[in-house]
């Protein structure tokens, strides 16, 4: 398997609305990221579909590299 583009190294805060799905970039090639735009196309890569189980700030992985897909886990420091 190949490795994630890293997007940035650091997280994502975006904001969340309860019980609304979101698609994760976990190629990290979409220029709308963190969100998939489709880029992945054509690669092994799929996005992560989540659900937020509550409205508020989320910080989703940057580095596509974190153990805890889609939110950062402090991988980035790492890399």
């Amino acid at each position: 398997m190949s490795e994630p583009t890293i997007a940035q190294k650091g997280p994502y805060a975006v904001q969340v609305e309860a019980g609304k799905s979101y698609h994760w970039c976990a190629c990290g090639r979409s220029a709308k990221q963190p969100f998939c735009d489709g880029s992945h196309k054509g690669s092994e890569f799929t996005p992560v579909r989540f659900e937020a189980s509550s409205s508020g700030t989320v910080y989703l992985c940057g580095c596509k590299h974190t153990g805890n897909r889609p939110y950062c886990d402090g991988t980035h420091s790492t890399l």
